[in-house]
């Protein structure tokens, strides 16, 4: 029997949940974050969240649907589980490098953006 279907389903579930709470806490956290990084201009901070959000949402829905792809035959509830394993996983360590990354940038290139 092929579970790819059933994999398929579970895994957007799981990694739709994921996305959409971690880019919710990301966005809410990230307003007050880059408000205090340049506090004179409160409608260029809403406007750069709003921008990472969408970037965010866009690179992780299509890294998802790319993924999808690339999925061997499924025959066992066993290798079903280890694929789920791995393929939250890469998404989850992808979503903290992007994060981080973009903590890094902000706080080290957001006052050349202002001046």
């Amino acid at each position: 029997m092929d579970y790819n279907v059933t994999g398929y389903g579970i895994f957007i579930l799981v990694i739709v949940f994921i996305i959409a709470v971690v880019g919710n806490i990301c966005y809410r956290n990230g307003n007050i974050f880059v408000a205090e990084l340049i506090p004179d201009h409160l409608d260029l901070c809403k406007q750069i969240n709003k921008s990472l959000l969408v970037a965010y949402y866009l690179v992780n829905i299509g890294y998802c649907a790319v993924t999808l792809v690339g999925w061997e035959t499924i025959i066992s509830w066993q290798q079903l589980a280890e694929v789920m394993a791995v393929k939250v996983a890469t998404i989850v360590c992808i979503l903290s490098v992007l994060h981080y990354s973009n903590i890094y940038l902000l706080t080290h290139t957001i006052h050349k953006l202002i001046k």
